[in-house]
């Protein structure tokens, strides 16, 4: 509460964290660099410290900087923050605020015959993988799937040179044959800077101030790229990370970033939590405990707030329902009816596969999610073979059915390969080429028969016959089959003993049984339009009423516990070896989801608890003292 007989001690109170802007502030100095680690928890304000903090080394350095043809780059996580800062830096030119792929794009673009020599011996590599595969194999799905792959990219290695510019798009489908892929660019930049002393040279000079935001999500290659090139260039490059190693969700980020770092780095901490009640901060600040100390202050303008934990036996039936009760029961509460509206509460669900499963996309999402180098392309959207259908096929089907034949057209022509710039120009029968695209388009629609949608696999199929739009390498093995292969394809899912499988193939073959409907839900879930989010589709947002629900039977996970976490199943020997060899545990993985999701909150958080023991899981929260005893209800 407000201090009435000395206010300004609150203000002064709120402003713990004006230091840290000066500590960062020192770090950027162009004859004097250091580079830093600023631990920034949940709701502490990170991007208006990063904000004040340019702006005053604008006005100290712009003008050296910009005369020296020099620019302060900063990489932020998603599109929506970079325009945030940009704004707030009024647009100026001398900040290049990005997303990582744009930036690293931007780096190694005109190196175009590096970037040819690295695809080249990318390709070879996977070629010769296939092959020596190919010969300890048997005849079957797997080795028919195989000579596919080795024949397209073969013949991808023999037209590389004839592509003149290898092109990107951060934002787009990269289909053509000049376009690299997401995970090609940020493999090819990690590479550069690693292996090319130039690559370093160019990057610390065009921009001798790099500061990275939400850095332990970024990939692991390449944050250890960029402290290499800190290590070898540290009297004039200055590397700023900002993060929180609690608040890491993706698992292909590095690590317990911020330990270990070399003795001349800075580390400055931000104390202040200006998002969340009391209450809510009490909780998290319990929750990582077990982690490390970084407790966080409450702002003195924020109310107590309100926690409650739910715990329900796992047998339960409807379970809609008594989460509808319990959101009642939070009214009552609260005081705030907005609880009994649905559309004023965010549901987090912190497994993927339970928002899957209550959504109706779980046929689709399993099969891609098991594979660990899929699954963040799965939940960013940017999955090659998933973009052919949210990006394409669905906003052409939904244009098709409005009657909206402009929107139609405009689709065909900015995603067709019929319509390329160059083959469109060069065509002696243009009207040839758009009667085959009308084609093609009527050809797709007329996979929806009555009620009955296609499934995604004759969907594949049907634009690979019409060459509507581009097939994705990862996709093309599938996409030829014959009616025959597909048979066999289908008749062997799971491979003929004795033959290697492809396990990209494997995933796609059952995730492409779905039918279409599945890529509508699952395309509403990750551009965040459900009421369902997860961990990372919530990622630096907040909200002012939040449920978390925890629940191992629908979440299905492998790499996550709540009835471990709760204290209502033991460790598995795999966790207690992990722990004796000092490894990551679910245990570890599920106790960061926890925390993420309970520090969105704003005013006030249910969390509901689905176990097989509900006593072991009230015992387990007060023996932690996460909750208190009237703050607990067993459904």
């Amino acid at each position: 509460m407000m201090n009435i007989d000395n206010p300004t001690a609150d203000i002064q109170e709120n402003n713990i964290d004006d230091n840290v802007d000066n500590e960062i502030f020192s770090c950027l100095n162009i004859s004097d660099p250091k580079s830093f680690f600023l631990f920034a928890g949940a709701g502490s304000g990170k991007t208006r410290s990063l904000v004040n903090v340019l702006r005053k080394v604008r006005a100290e350095s712009g003008s050296i900087l910009t005369r020296n043809r020099q620019k302060i780059a900063v990489i932020t996580y998603t599109n929506a923050a970079c325009n945030e800062i940009k704004n707030r830096l009024d647009q100026d030119p001398l900040f290049s605020v990005s997303t990582i792929h744009s930036f690293i794009w931007e780096l190694i673009r005109n190196y175009q015959e590096d970037i040819r020599a690295w695809v080249k011996n990318d390709i070879s590599k996977d070629i010769l993988d296939l092959q020596d595969k190919q010969q300890r194999g048997r005849t079957g799905k797997a080795s028919t799937d195989r000579a596919r792959e080795i024949e397209t990219k073969t013949s991808k290695l023999e037209n590389l040179n004839e592509i003149r510019q290898f092109t990107y798009n951060p934002n787009g489908d990269n289909r053509t044959r000049e376009s690299l892929n997401h995970s090609e660019v940020i493999n090819i930049g990690a590479y550069f800077l690693t292996s090319k002393p130039l690559m370093q040279n160019i990057l610390v000079r065009k921009f001798p101030m790099l500061l990275i935001d939400e850095s332990q999500d970024t990939k692991k290659e390449l944050i250890d790229a960029f402290f290499a090139v800190q290590k070898e260039n540290s009297k004039i490059f200055s590397l700023g990370l900002f993060g929180d190693t609690m608040q890491r969700i993706y698992s292909d980020g590095k690590q317990n970033l911020g330990q270990e770092l070399p003795a001349d780095w800075i580390k400055p901490v931000k104390k202040m939590n200006h998002r969340s009640p009391k209450r809510i901060i009490e909780l998290i600040n319990k929750i990582r405990s077990s982690v490390d100390n970084q407790d966080q202050l409450p702002n003195t303008s924020k109310v107590e707030g309100i926690v409650r934990l739910f715990i329900v036996p796992s047998l339960s039936e409807d379970k809609a329902s008594i989460e509808t009760r319990i959101s009642n029961k939070m009214a009552q509460v609260t005081g705030d009816k907005s609880w009994n509206e649905s559309a004023e509460i965010k549901i987090l669900t912190l497994e993927h596969h339970m928002a899957a499963r209550r959504m109706g996309f779980l046929e689709l999402f399993l099969p891609l999610y098991s594979l660990d180098r899929f699954k963040t392309g799965l939940m960013d959207g940017s999955l090659p073979g998933i973009r052919l259908f949210t990006q394409m096929v669905l906003p052409l089907v939904n244009a098709k059915f409005s009657n909206n034949e402009f929107e139609v057209a405009r689709i065909v022509k900015q995603h067709s390969p019929l319509f390329d710039k160059e083959t469109f120009q060069k065509s002696t029968d243009q009207i040839e080429i758009i009667r085959k695209s009308n084609e093609g388009v009527n050809s797709l629609i007329s996979l929806w028969k009555e009620e009955t949608p296609p499934t995604l696999i004759e969907i594949l199929k049907n634009l690979n016959e019409t060459g509507l739009f581009s097939i994705p390498d990862q996709l093309s093995a599938i996409a030829k089959r014959s009616n025959q292969e597909q048979e066999i394809a289908e008749f062997q899912m799971d491979n003929i003993e004795g033959d290697e499988p492809d396990e990209s193939i494997d995933v796609w073959d059952k995730a492409l049984s779905a039918p279409f409907t599945q890529i509508e839900a699952y395309y509403e879930y990750i551009s965040d339009k459900a009421r369902f989010s997860t961990h990372q589709g919530v990622k630096g947002l907040e909200f002012h009423r939040i449920i978390v629900i925890l629940d191992d039977e629908e979440a299905r996970g492998f790499m996550f516990s709540y009835e471990k976490l709760f204290g209502a199943k033991d460790q598995s020997d795999g966790d207690i070896k992990n722990i004796q060899e000092g490894k990551e545990t679910s245990n570890d993985r599920t106790l960061r989801l926890f925390y993420v999701a309970c520090s969105r909150a704003e005013k006030s958080l249910a969390i509901i608890v689905y176990t097989k023991n509900p006593a072991l899981v009230e015992k387990h929260v007060l023996k932690e003292g996460w909750f208190q005893k009237e703050e607990i209800e067993i459904i």
